[in-house]
């Protein structure tokens, strides 16, 4: 029987494109099989931190080889960090070692997203600074809302499968929270340059982020969902895309590269909360609502947003994360069957608190330790000759 089992799982996985060629030994366990498959999950993952995030933020003409480094030092401290942390039980029970490390990406996407409002406004080592602060306060937020922390929230009550409010929403209201102790006037002066080259690596960032979402939203959803969370995850991000354009060309007259690179990628975002929950028709419908929404945030909100509070988000994280993760997150409550609705609010009350407070702190805390003297120039700290 658990042969037969075996052999009907590798074959839904492959007909769904998420079965790679292996041997498997006559007597591996599924749940080594299992494990294994999740493994190629992570490194898909790892591909959007390292290629997806850091090209991504190459768009600041000035910045980008700075953006690359500093993307690998926030990986390589989120990850040993949050690993060491689930590993023993801390804010948490213990799990595997497979899915620890999925676990720990989810973290060091969202200190990703939380650096992309600070991009260019910190020194190097300061990165690291900041992942070592902010992986805690991401993983009490985590804890509460999705195991149960302190007995705010009680487990399991929460739908966020692929992190609209515990990995997105968090991440960006963490930086927007960090930029008000992190903007100077001069950088608050000083324009955000991008040229062809920095666009088309955003761009190509971007498209490495699409192709890889449906991994990142079932990379630990059970064998049977992930048909499922797959196709849903695809149609949100068409649906995103395809809103991007209608609006980014209806609000601007032409197509801005900014919008295309960030807001086509927001069906992602806002699909993670329900990717195994819903219907691929809902999904597409999701898709849509979160790239106008996001389209608007950047052509419209963001300018609006930054005279009035005279604070920078680099790389608006604010109107790529924080709104459609906000936004899926309540989409839940409409969508998903015996949700419990005063638990769902709650845990997005509890992220926004957290996020916003927690970020003003470490915000004040890494000034107390000294600011750039010229943002978004790379000469400043590396060499560049």
């Amino acid at each position: 029987m658990n042969r037969i089992r075996l052999t009907l799982l590798i074959i839904l996985l492959a007909l769904t494109g998420m079965a790679y060629a292996v041997e498997v030994p006559a007597d591996n366990t599924l749940n080594d099989v299992v494990n294994v498959l999740k493994y190629y999950r992570a490194i898909h993952v790892m591909a959007m931190l390292l290629v997806g995030f850091g090209f991504l933020m190459v768009f600041v003409k000035m910045y980008g080889r700075t953006a690359l480094t500093a993307t690998y030092l926030l990986v390589s401290i989120a990850i040993p960090l949050y690993f060491f942390k689930s590993s023993h039980g801390i804010m948490g029970e213990a799990k595997g070692m497979v899915d620890n490390i999925i676990l720990a990406e989810f973290a060091a996407a969202s200190l990703l997203i939380c650096a992309g409002a600070v991009l260019g406004r910190i020194k190097l080592w300061q990165y690291i600074v900041l992942g070592m602060i902010f992986v805690p306060c991401y993983a009490l937020n985590e804890w509460i809302l999705l195991e149960g922390g302190l007995g705010l929230i009680p487990m399991g009550t929460v739908m966020d499968t692929g992190g609209s409010i515990v990995i997105h929403a968090f991440g960006a209201l963490f930086g927007l929270g960090a930029i008000f102790s992190l903007t100077t006037q001069k950088e608050y002066t000083t324009p955000i340059e991008a040229d062809a080259t920095s666009d088309r690596f955003s761009l190509l960032g971007s498209m490495v982020l699409w192709v890889f979402w449906p991994s990142f939203c079932s990379a630990l959803v059970s064998p049977a969902e992930i048909p499922l969370t797959i196709v849903n995850v695809i149609l949100a991000l068409c649906g995103s895309t395809l809103a991007t354009y209608f609006f980014t060309t209806g609000l601007r007259k032409k197509v801005a590269p900014a919008d295309i690179a960030n807001a086509a990628l927001a069906g992602g975002v806002a699909i993670g909360s329900t990717c195994n929950l819903t219907t691929p028709g809902i999904a597409f419908v999701i898709g849509i609502l979160a790239g106008a929404l996001s389209t608007f945030g950047f052509a419209v909100l963001q300018g609006k947003l930054q005279s009035m509070i005279k604070k920078v988000d680099t790389c608006g994280v604010l109107y790529l994360h924080g709104l459609p993760g906000l936004m899926g997150g309540l989409a839940a409550l409409f969508v998903v069957s015996g949700i419990n609705p005063g638990s769902q609010l709650k845990g997005i009350g509890i992220t926004i608190v957290i996020g916003l407070v927690a970020g003003l702190i470490t915000g004040k805390v890494i000034a107390l330790t000294g600011k750039r003297a010229i943002p978004y120039e790379d000469e400043e700290e590396l060499i560049t000759e």
